[in-house]
C-alpha cells in the first residue's frame, strides 16, 4: 500500500509540474527575473502548493497517527537559521536561477528525457557528492545541522 501511495504521490507532482510549467527553464526564468518581463503565474502556483500542504500539516497533526498506518507522526523538529543553512539556501537559489531547474522538476524533466534537465540533474548529483565528501556527513532526519 506504500509503495502504492509512493508512485500516485510521485506521479501526481510529476504531472502538477508539467501542468504548472515549473520543469520549463523560460518560465522558470521569467518568474525570477524582476526586472525584465516578469511572469507572475509560479508564484500563484507555488502558494497554491502551500496553501494544499499547510492544510495537510494540520491535518496530519490533529491526527497524530500517518494516513497509511497507526505510527505515530513524528514532524522534524524545528532548528535555527544558520550559516549552512544560508549557504545552502543561496546556493540552490542561484542554481535555480542560472539552471531554471530545482530538484523536482529536473526529476521530472530526466523522466521526460529533456536533454537540460538530464545535463542538470548530472550536476547537480555531482554537486551533492561533492557537497557530502567535503562535509563529511549528512544532516540528521530530525534537523540538528550542526549535532
Amino acid at each position: 500500500m506504500r509503495s502504492l501511495a509512493a508512485f500516485f504521490a510521485g506521479l501526481t507532482l510529476g504531472v502538477g509540474l508539467i501542468v504548472s510549467g515549473m520543469i520549463s527553464p523560460a518560465k522558470v526564468i521569467g518568474f525570477l527575473d524582476l526586472a525584465g518581463l516578469w511572469d507572475p503565474s509560479l508564484g500563484f502556483v507555488m502558494g497554491g502548493a502551500l496553501l494544499v500542504s499547510a492544510a495537510g500539516f494540520a491535518w496530519a497533526q490533529r491526527r497524530g497517527r500517518s494516513a497509511l498506518g497507526d505510527e505515530p507522526l513524528v514532524l522534524p523538529a524545528r532548528s535555527p537559521v544558520d550559516r549552512r543553512l544560508l549557504v545552502g539556501a543561496a546556493l540552490f537559489g542561484v542554481g535555480w536561477g542560472i539552471g531554471g531547474f530545482c530538484p523536482g522538476p529536473g526529476l521530472v524533466g530526466v523522466a521526460i528525457l529533456s536533454a537540460d534537465a538530464i545535463v542538470f540533474t548530472l550536476a547537480m548529483l555531482v554537486g551533492m557528492a561533492l557537497a557530502h565528501r567535503g562535509l563529511g556527513r549528512e544532516p540528521s532526519v530530525r534537523g540538528d545541522r550542526d549535532a
